[in-house]
C-alpha cells in the first residue's frame, strides 16, 4: 500500500512511495502531528541517484520490522535534497556542528517537534557493521533518550539555536577592499595540487570546477603561468581518466581515487554544465584535441540522454542499474575482445589498461586511459592517425553495445539552477566551437524556463514537465541570470537581457539582506525554519551569493543601472571578511571580487550581419573570461545607453572599462591585437 509520498512528483520521493514507512513529505501538517504527540522526527534527505540512499533504502525502508519501529517511534519525513535545498543546507550545517564530521547523503537527522535536530548521522546498516550501530537498535535508544533526557536535549539545542544564529550573523562590512583573498585563494589552491594526479587533496577527489575557473581568471587577468597549468593538468587527467565516459561522454560526480581512476557512477547535470564551459576555456588557452573532443562528447551526451522533450535538462543518472553500482559502464576483458579485431583489440586493451589486472572490484574493467596511444600505436607498427580511426569506431561500437544493457535511472524532475548551470555550459561551448545546434539546445531549455517557471514575476524551482512549483532560491536567479548573460554573447536577444533584469530585479527585491547586504538563501515570504542561511562558501555548485554579485555587476555594466552594481557592492563588502578569513571555497566570491576590483570590458559590435557574424567567430577563439563581447543586430530594439551604438554600413567594435573607453575600432585585425595583449589597453 502506498504512503503519502505517492503523491509527490519528485522521482525520489516516488522511490519511496511504496515503503512499509509511513512516510511523510516535509510539510506543516507532519510537523504539527510531530508537536501534537510529542514525537520525535525522523528526517532522512537524499536524492535519486544517490547509491548510499539505495542501499539504505533496500535494507531498512523496504524492511516491515524496521518500518515498524520508525512508524511507532517517529514522525518520518523524506525530503529530496535536490528540491529543498533549503533544508540539506541547514540540517548539513547542523549536523557538523553536532558531530563534527562532514556530512553527506543520505541524511538521517533526529529532530524535537519544533525542528531542532539532536541527533545526526548519514548512512546506517540494518545491522551493526562498518563500526556503525544498526539502524533499528539505534531508533530505540534515541526514542528512549527523548523520552529521558529532555532536559539535555533542550540545553544541547538552545546551544546548536545560537550557534546557528552565529553561523547566520550579518557579517562586519568592509568598506575597502583589495586583492588579498585572490592571492590567498590561489596560493592556497597551489599548495593542495597533486602534482602527479591534478586536483586538490587526495581522496575523494572532486572536480572542484569553481576553483578551476578562478583559476583560468587568474592566469588571464594577472599572467599566472602557474594557476594556468594547474588547471590544463587537472583538466587532462580528468579527461583521461575513469572520472569521464570515454564511451558515452560526460563526467561522473567524483573519483573514489586520487588517480580519477574509479568513479561514483552518477552523472549530475550540475557537473556537467560547468565543466563543459571549463573544457571549451581550457581549448581556448591549450588547443587541445582532448579537450575539444570532451566537449563535443558531453554536449552530445547532454542533448541526447538528459534534454527533455520540452527543451529544458533532466537532473540525473543513477549510480545503479540492476541493483549494482557501476554495471552499465563496466566491462569483462573477454567481451571486448569478441567485439573487435585483434589489431583493435591490442591497441583498445592496452590504452585504456585491458592489460592489466580488474580496476573495478577486483572482476570488471573500467575504461580509464593506461598509456598513450601514440606509444600504443608505435609498439605495435601502426601509423598514429589510423590507430585514433580504429580507437574512435571501437568506442562507438562498445557504446553501441552498451546501450542495449539495463540503463541506470533518470531523475527527470527539472531544476531552474541545475539548468542554468547546463545553459551556461553549452552557450559557451557553442560561442567558442561555432555549434549553433548547442545554441539552440540552450536556447530551447532557456525558453522553457521561461514560459512554464516564471509565472507573474515570481520563479519557481522545480518542475515535471510543465507549470513550476515551490519558490525558487537564489541559485535559481544567479545561476539563470549567468546562463542569460552567456547566451546574449551568442545570439543578443532584447527579449533575454530584459529577463535578466526582471531576474535581477526580483533577487534585490526578494532576497537582499537589507541590514546586512549579501543575499538570503530563500526568499523573504520562505516559510520559518530554523536558520535563514547566507551562503558564502562554495558547495557542490558555486556560491550564489558570488555568482549573484558577478552577474549583477555584469549586467550593470550592459545596462547601465546602478543598483545592480551598487548591491554587489554591499554584498562583496558584507562577504570579505569571511573571505580573508577563510579563503578556502571562495572561488566564486574571489571571482566577484576580482571583477569588483577590475571590471570585464564591455565590447559592442554592431554592423552588417554576416561581417557581424565574421567578428563574433573570430574573437570566440580568444580567451577572454575577463571581457563581455556582444554582437547588437539592427533590428534590435529598444536598447539601453551602453549598448544603444551608432549603426554603419562596417562593423565597428566599441570598447569599454569601466569609465574609460576606446575610440571605435572597424578592424578586426585592430581588435584581434587588443585581445592578444593582457588588457585591452594601455
Amino acid at each position: 500500500m502506498a504512503n503519502r509520498l505517492a503523491a509527490e512528483s519528485s522521482p525520489y520521493l516516488l522511490q519511496h512511495a511504496e515503503n512499509p514507512v509511513d512516510w511523510w513529505p516535509w510539510c506543516e501538517e507532519a510537523l504539527a502531528l510531530a508537536r501534537s504527540a510529542d514525537k520525535p522526527i525522523l528526517l532522512s534527505i537524499g536524492y535519486s541517484a544517490c547509491h548510499w540512499c539505495h542501499v539504505m533504502a533496500h535494507e531498512s525502508f523496504e524492511d516491515p520490522e524496521v518500518a515498524e519501529v520508525m512508524n511507532r517511534l517517529f514522525v518520518n519525513i523524506k525530503v529530496d535534497r535536490e528540491e529543498r535545498p533549503d533544508l540539506d543546507q541547514i540540517y548539513q550545517t547542523a549536523h557538523q556542528m553536532l558531530t563534527r564530521r562532514s556530512g553527506g547523503w543520505p541524511l538521517t537527522m533526529m529532530l524535537t517537534p519544533d525542528g531542532m535536530p539532536f541527533f545526526g548521522g548519514t548512512y546506517f546498516p540494518k545491522q551493526a557493521r562498518y563500526g556503525l550501530p544498526g539502524f533499528p537498535e539505534l531508533l530505540e535508544r534515541i526514542a528512549a533518550a527523548y523520552l529521558t533526557q529532555r532536559a539535555a536535549i533542550d540545553e544541547q539545542n538552545t546551544a546548536l539555536r545560537g550557534a546557528l544564529d552565529q553561523a547566520g550573523a550579518a557579517p562586519v562590512h568592509h568598506s575597502e577592499f583589495g586583492p588579498g583573498p585572490l592571492v590567498a585563494l590561489r596560493d592556497l589552491l597551489s599548495a593542495t595540487f597533486d602534482e602527479r594526479h591534478g586536483g586538490f587533496g587526495d581522496a575523494p577527489k572532486f572536480p572542484h570546477p569553481t576553483d578551476l575557473e578562478f583559476l583560468l581568471h587568474r592566469y588571464r587577468i594577472a599572467g599566472d603561468e602557474r594557476a594556468r597549468d594547474i588547471v590544463l593538468a587537472t583538466l587532462t587527467h580528468m579527461a583521461e581518466g575513469g572520472l569521464y565516459d570515454h564511451l558515452g561522454g560526460g563526467f561522473c560526480r567524483y573519483s573514489t581515487d586520487a588517480r580519477w581512476q574509479i568513479p561514483h557512477f552518477e552523472k549530475m547535470l550540475y557537473d556537467n554544465g560547468a565543466l563543459l564551459g571549463l573544457y571549451a576555456q581550457g581549448w581556448q588557452i591549450s588547443g587541445s584535441p582532448l579537450f575539444r573532443r570532451v566537449v563535443e562528447e558531453t554536449a552530445a551526451w547532454a542533448v541526447r540522454e538528459m534534454q527533455a522533450p520540452g527543451g529544458a535538462f533532466y537532473s540525473a543518472l543513477d549510480a545503479d542499474s540492476e541493483g549494482e553500482e557501476g554495471r552499465f559502464y563496466v566491462w569483462d576483458r573477454k567481451d571486448v575482445e569478441h567485439l573487435l579485431d585483434p589489431v583493435t583489440f591490442a591497441l583498445f586493451s592496452s590504452h585504456y589498461g585491458l592489460e592489466g589486472p580488474p580496476n573495478f572490484e577486483g572482476r570488471h574493467w573500467h575504461l580509464a586511459v593506461a598509456r598513450p596511444l601514440d606509444e600504443v600505436a608505435e609498439g605495435l607498427g601502426v601509423e598514429l592517425e589510423q590507430a585514433q580511426r580504429r580507437l574512435a569506431d571501437a568506442r562507438a561500437l562498445l557504446c553501441a553495445v552498451r546501450e542495449r544493457r539495463v540503463r541506470p535511472g533518470r531523475d527527470e524532475k527539472l531544476l531552474t539552477s541545475w539548468n542554468g548551470l547546463m545553459i551556461s555550459g553549452l552557450a559557451c561551448a557553442g560561442r567558442v566551437f561555432g555549434r549553433e545546434d548547442w545554441l539552440d539546445a540552450a536556447a530551447s531549455a532557456l525558453t522553457f524556463i521561461q514560459q512554464q517557471l516564471w509565472r507573474d514575476g515570481r520563479l519557481f524551482a522545480t518542475s515535471a514537465g510543465g507549470p513550476g512549483r515551490l519558490n525558487a532560491y537564489l541559485d535559481d536567479h544567479a545561476f539563470l541570470i549567468h546562463a542569460l548573460l552567456e547566451l546574449l554573447q551568442a545570439r543578443f536577444d532584447v527579449r533575454w537581457l530584459a529577463f535578466a533584469e526582471d531576474l535581477a530585479d526580483a533577487l534585490l527585491d526578494d532576497f537582499e539582506d537589507s541590514a546586512g547586504g549579501g543575499f538570503f538563501f530563500t526568499r523573504h515570504d520562505h516559510e520559518a525554519l530554523i536558520q535563514r542561511p547566507k551562503p558564502i562558501h562554495d558547495g557542490a555548485t558555486a556560491s550564489g551569493n558570488g555568482v549573484a554579485v558577478r552577474m549583477l555587476a555584469r549586467l550593470a555594466h550592459l545596462t547601465g543601472e546602478h543598483r545592480y552594481l551598487e548591491a554587489a557592492e554591499r554584498a562583496i563588502q558584507a562577504c570579505y571578511g569571511a573571505m580573508q578569513q577563510s579563503p578556502a571555497g571562495c572561488a566564486a566570491a574571489a571571482l566577484a571580487l576580482a571583477e569588483q576590483i577590475s571590471p570585464p570590458a564591455v565590447v559592442v559590435l554592431r554592423g552588417p550581419a554576416e561581417e557581424l557574424a565574421h567578428w563574433q567567430r573570430t574573437l570566440a577563439k580568444y580567451h577572454r573570461p575577463d571581457a563581455l563581447i556582444v554582437a547588437v543586430s539592427a533590428d534590435a530594439k529598444p536598447l539601453p545607453r551602453p549598448l544603444d551604438k551608432p549603426l554603419e554600413d562596417r562593423v565597428n567594435a566599441w570598447v569599454c572599462q569601466g569609465v574609460r573607453c576606446l575610440s571605435p575600432i572597424s578592424d578586426i585585425a585592430e581588435l584581434e591585437r587588443a585581445f592578444c595583449h593582457q588588457l585591452l589597453y594601455g
